[in-house]
């Protein structure tokens, strides 16, 4: 078996919880599976196994799996839901999320599938997180969708944000395990999957805006004919003193390098679907819609921009 190393470890029991299956008085054996090896996921299936979980790991390109992670790996993503207590997965897109969602009902109905429960840390739109959410409980186990807010830095420090919703005992039983190893804080939105999906868009639509307006007035410190480092300095000792600004800025100020912490390209994305959530509430984000079109106008730059980290946005400025 893929998950024959095993922690022994308790999850303890939330007082609204009555009886659950993971969420027991005794110690028990609990294996994780962990779909997606991106950027985000490798950190977050490190973190859990160093914290001395059994992590059984699957990539739609095997070959993008970092050798030094040193978990077993599945050899589908069905494989590895059969086989494993629960399943997390960090899918880049609601597309790749929905294709993998098929192949874990897949796992979840197989005979003898240990799957009690699957978790999605991806960030895509609530309609998709509520299809995956449909499918995986019609299939027969439980579902939270958790994504995340924070990047590569806080996914290796163990310090996102989980924005989860969904089945509320699957949470609880979670909370003091898994999701604190990877989190520094989790929150329950509510028992309707796509709360979590719609506050990870709102937060990200925001952070998309900042760095734009970020980028674009470190331009006209530098048409000013002032230093873009005092510009820094200036903003850390006020209130728009934030930890985006003084870890992206020196890079930005510099014209580089941008080493992908959260890629342009899925910036980009957040802030699409932010302004689709929107048109579908009949409300309007022109600060939003104007930072979406700066960052697409970076993508057109070159093939590579958006595979870099989302600050390269300081491209359109300083090519």
């Amino acid at each position: 078996s893929y998950c024959s190393y095993v922690r022994r470890v308790s999850f303890p029991r939330a007082e609204t919880v009555q009886s659950s299956s993971l969420c027991q008085h005794v110690i028990m054996s609990v294996t994780i599976g962990f779909l997606g090896m991106g950027i985000m996921g490798t950190e977050m299936a490190r973190r859990l196994k160093n914290n001395g979980y059994a992590v059984t790991v699957w990539n739609r390109t095997t070959a993008n799996i970092d050798d030094a992670l040193g978990c077993p790996i599945g050899a589908s993503a069905a494989e590895v839901v059969s086989t494993c207590d629960v399943t997390f997965a960090m899918l880049s897109t609601p597309d790749a999320a929905r294709a993998v969602a098929d192949d874990v009902v897949k796992g979840i109905k197989q005979e003898g599938s240990k799957c009690r429960g699957y978790v999605d840390f991806s960030t895509v739109d609530a309609h998709t997180s509520k299809e995956i959410g449909d499918a995986v409980t019609q299939a027969g186990t439980r579902f939270l969708e958790s994504p995340v807010s924070g990047s590569k830095k806080p996914a290796i420090d163990g310090q996102l944000i989980n924005l989860c919703a969904g089945d509320k005992t699957l949470f609880d039983e979670l909370h003091d395990g898994p999701l604190s190893i990877v989190g520094k804080r989790s929150f329950f939105l509510g028992d309707q999957v796509g709360l979590g999906a719609k506050m990870k868009l709102a937060v990200n639509a925001t952070m998309g805006g900042m760095m734009a307006l970020f980028a674009e007035n470190m331009k006209l410190v530098e048409n000013a004919g002032l230093s873009k480092t005092d510009m820094l300095e200036v903003l850390s000792l006020g209130a728009m003193n934030n930890p985006m600004f003084t870890l992206k800025g020196p890079s930005m100020a510099a014209g580089g390098p941008y080493p992908p912490a959260f890629p342009l390209k899925h910036q980009q994305k957040d802030m699409r679907l932010a302004l689709e959530l929107s048109d579908e509430l009949g409300g309007s984000l022109p600060v939003v819609k104007a930072a979406n079109e700066v960052f697409v106008e970076a993508m057109k730059m070159s093939p590579d921009v958006g595979d870099m980290d989302f600050s390269a946005v300081m491209k359109i400025y300083n090519p």
